[in-house]
């Protein structure tokens, strides 16, 4: 079933973030705003960075490394909460990887999860299990940590789904989602970040009946299991406010549906169907707008009817050859009017008008750096004030200006070497996160901390 065109079209995997402040109200020069990333792409995982007297250009010298700390394989970014950094890692001990993409590979090895000192990059603790992986491109898990309090959850690539004390590392519970709801872990590894929602978490399972699951967070024991298909995808559950109530957002391979959160309840289920059951970047909502957006040109976008629970999205328009954006790796972000991502079809970064889904430009410049197509092409971008902040596949941190009318590269610096592989080039596919005005990315070497104060 997977031909040769899989090869221009792999996923990338993603990671996690939260927010915490304190301001000396006191004091009118304080910098004391200090922001937290305990999750996958931002505060409210909308790729959003909210820290003050952060740079908007790069220094002439370059950027000042805070610290760096050897780890290993991995596509999962890390996450900031409490004055610590959380990665999680896989050392392999034994077999060869092909990163054929139609191919499971075989490794013997441990996953492991970490958390170091946030200002010196000490290693706290380490919690490890044994874990043989039989995916495809096993170079490590791929979902990034969500600390929630005084706890942390980590997803392995093979389903080990593991709650730990945050300050200790101390196993609260642990699932192994594969063998509990007998199924078979997706080609390219269980990817999708598990959600806290209250009091539960709410995760990606697979088995008949059983592709979502709701666990209790304190105990891992299950509240309920919803919705069934032949693969769950790889998309991160979220939550969207509809008609004054939480839904539950799941996009598995064949639609996406509309939850009760409390009860697995389905409310409503849309049609969206990703070539390679590549269902992976989560809906992208501003107001009463939703992009949904994948790979083989499948994308659309929907008003969202507030005054109707069960039947929610009308649809304004559905991608098409040389339109709209179909991302993979990375969310784009909606900003203004306008989608901004890059597009895994091309492997350039593109501007979209929302409205009708028509392209105002697009560049290889801040993806793969150079000037023609590379399938998967990625960037990370962050919205921060009116600039973003982009890694590049390429190991490059990249401040830039992007407006309807031009993408505007204000600076770039070499954070990290490139030294995972794809499509026969060396790249860098992990989200990074910002904190304490610090940049922290990493590849499958090194875990490392930039400094990006002002």
């Amino acid at each position: 079933m997977l031909n040769s065109m899989l090869r221009r079209n792999l996923f990338s995997l993603l990671t996690l973030t939260g927010v915490v402040f304190f301001v000396d109200s006191l004091n009118p020069f304080s910098k004391a705003l200090a922001i937290d990333w305990p999750q996958w792409n931002g505060s409210k995982s909308d790729g959003r960075y909210e820290e003050t007297g952060v740079l908007s250009k790069i220094p002439a010298e370059g950027l000042k490394k805070r610290w760096s700390a050897e780890v290993g394989l991995g596509y999962s970014g890390p996450v900031v909460a409490d004055g610590r950094v959380y990665l999680t890692d896989y050392v392999r001990t034994e077999g060869e990887k092909t990163n054929n993409p139609s191919v499971r590979d075989s490794f013997k090895g441990f996953e492991r999860a970490h958390a170091f000192d946030l200002k010196t990059g000490k290693k706290l603790w380490t919690h490890e299990y044994p874990r043989n992986y039989s995916i495809s491109y096993p170079s490590g898990p791929r979902a990034a940590p969500t600390v929630d309090g005084d706890s942390i959850y980590t997803l392995g690539a093979e389903g080990d789904l593991v709650s730990l004390e945050s300050a200790t590392g101390k196993l609260n519970w642990a699932r192994q989602l594969r063998d509990d709801y007998k199924t078979e872990s997706p080609i390219w590894g269980y990817s999708a970040v598990p959600l806290i929602y209250q009091d539960s978490i709410i995760t990606l399972a697979g088995g008949n009946g059983s592709l979502v699951v709701a666990l209790d967070k304190q105990t891992g024991n299950e509240k309920w299991r919803s919705l069934s298909g032949e693969n769950i995808g790889y998309c991160p559950p979220s939550i969207v406010s509809i008609a004054g109530k939480d839904q539950l957002l799941i996009w598995e391979p064949k639609s996406l549906h509309g939850l009760n959160p409390a009860t697995g309840e389905v409310l409503w289920s849309v049609p969206m169907v990703p070539k390679y059951e590549m269902s992976i970047v989560p809906p992208v909502i501003a107001g009463d707008k939703m992009f949904v957006t994948g790979i083989g040109e499948v994308a659309a976008m929907f008003a969202v009817d507030q005054r109707n629970e069960r039947s929610p999205l009308r649809e304004l328009w559905r991608g098409k050859a040389k339109h709209a954006i179909y991302c993979a790796n990375s969310t784009p972000i909606f900003d203004g009017g306008y989608l901004y991502g890059a597009d895994c079809e091309k492997g350039s970064l593109i501007c979209v008008r929302a409205e009708d889904g028509e392209r105002m430009w697009e560049t290889f410049k801040p993806t793969c750096g150079g000037d023609r197509r590379m399938s998967h092409g990625t960037a990370f971008l962050t919205k921060v004030g009116d600039l973003y902040y982009l890694l590049s596949e390429t190991g490059d941190f990249i401040v830039a200006r992007l407006t309807p009318k031009a993408y505007e590269e204000v600076g770039r610096f070499k954070v990290l070497e490139a030294t995972n592989e794809c499509f026969g080039r060396s790249v860098v596919w992990s989200y990074p996160a910002y904190s304490d005005r610090c940049l922290f990315a990493r590849n499958d070497k090194e875990l490392v901390a930039f400094e990006i104060s002002e």
